[in-house]
């Protein structure tokens, strides 16, 4: 008989289903026949596993960390039932499901946000927004199937006692600022030159200063802010077209400013791969550079065990991030952009990443931009383009 504990984290959904029932409907009774069912959604577990009452009752009992025998045969059976869905987990076993509630465990994440990680990733999607015909390409499709969407700057407080408060002074920073928009057409003929890509690297990833501190461990001065000053955001570079640079996948090493080998792919199989990553986005397919932005969440989670607030805190990071690599890029003359619509689980097979220790949560992508707008892009300020796009 086999010890068993459930996994790290899991949760019930409760489903309601409606169909027409048309013998009901014949004999007076409710057209509408509704059913419950439940899915069991594991941290551990890329699919939804259905389970019956018994079986929840049954997931109840078991401890998340010690192993134990079932108490008696009705509780043996549901457990085993449980067992063979991977939803309970056996001190034998070896297994992918095991080792991945291993990583789960190891990493410290927090049994919601880790649910929410993991079944939040894609593969093989491509967004609808790429399809021509679709509504959602512009912002007039949107408002006109959606309707209008909540105003831009709502009304908070009591109007009549407002401040108007003084313009601030033009900066260099402020003309950065105003400069940034988010690039949509990228020149295919013209490469991204090395020293350039370097650039970039370094002012979003690198490493300024690094300090070790009496206890041993390593602090990175970086120069964008981080949470705990951990900088758990490792930068993989899809080299499409970087001068002097051969096509594939290049990990960042941000101490020593270097690129290392990951995965070395024709170029026109990594651009084939590059827009089944950018979920279809063939418009960001174009940039000569592209980088993964992904969490090494062991890092992040060392410090904030199991914290409600870690998993949006390494989210902050890539915002934080983004913001930086769009700066330096307007002051580079490039263009650039982020994207969160990616294919997650496609990266993460790529460049061999177990997804609960360290997982792809966004790409960005740096390039000269074409002189023709060929995808619209939203530019109120007129900043880019002498008349607005629309995103």
């Amino acid at each position: 008989m086999l010890r068993l504990r459930r996994c790290a984290a899991v949760m019930i959904d409760v489903r309601e289903d409606a169909e027409v029932d048309l013998a009901s409907l014949l004999t007076g009774g409710a057209p509408i026949r509704r059913t419950q069912s439940f899915k069991a959604i594991a941290a551990h577990l890329d699919a939804e596993v259905a389970v019956d009452p018994r079986e929840i009752a049954a997931l109840g009992t078991l401890s998340a960390e010690v192993y134990a025998l079932p108490d008696d045969e009705a509780a043996a059976d549901a457990l085993a039932s449980l067992w063979r869905k991977r939803l309970a987990i056996a001190d034998t076993d070896d297994d992918d499901a095991a080792r991945a509630d291993a990583a789960v465990r190891s990493a410290h994440w927090r049994g919601l946000s880790a649910i929410a990680h993991r079944h939040s990733r894609w593969s093989g999607v491509f967004t609808p927004d790429t399809d021509p015909d679709s509504y959602a390409r512009s912002l007039s499709g949107l408002v006109a199937r959606l309707g209008q969407p909540p105003e831009a700057a709502p009304q908070r407080g009591d109007r009549e006692g407002r401040t108007m408060l003084p313009r601030p002074a033009g900066s260099g920073v402020n003309d950065l600022l105003r400069g940034r928009a988010t690039c949509r057409n990228f020149d295919r003929g013209r490469p991204l030159p090395l020293e350039v890509a370097a650039s970039l690297l370094h002012g979003v990833f690198g490493a300024q200063h690094a300090v070790t501190v009496p206890a041993g461990a390593e602090v990175l001065k970086k120069l964008s802010p981080s949470g705990g000053g951990l900088h758990p955001t490792e930068a993989y570079v899809l080299a499409l077209d970087i001068a002097g640079l051969a096509p594939g996948f290049w990990h960042y090493r941000s101490k020593d400013h270097a690129l290392d080998p990951v995965r070395m792919m024709p170029a026109a199989e990594l651009r084939e791969f590059a827009l089944r990553a950018l979920a279809g986005q063939d418009w960001f397919a174009d940039a000569p550079m592209l980088v993964v932005h992904a969490c090494r969440f062991e890092r992040s989670f060392w410090k904030y065990r199991q914290h409600a607030k870690a998993y949006r805190a390494v989210i902050l990071d890539i915002g934080h991030l983004s913001q930086t690599a769009y700066l330096l890029a307007t002051e580079l003359g490039l263009g650039a952009f982020v994207t969160a619509a990616i294919n997650e689980a496609d990266l993460e097979r790529v460049l061999g990443l177990d997804p609960m220790r360290e997982g792809p949560l966004a790409i960005s992508g740096f390039g000269y931009r074409s002189a023709a707008q060929t995808h619209p892009e939203f530019d109120p300020a007129h900043a880019v383009w002498e008349r607005d796009g629309e995103a």
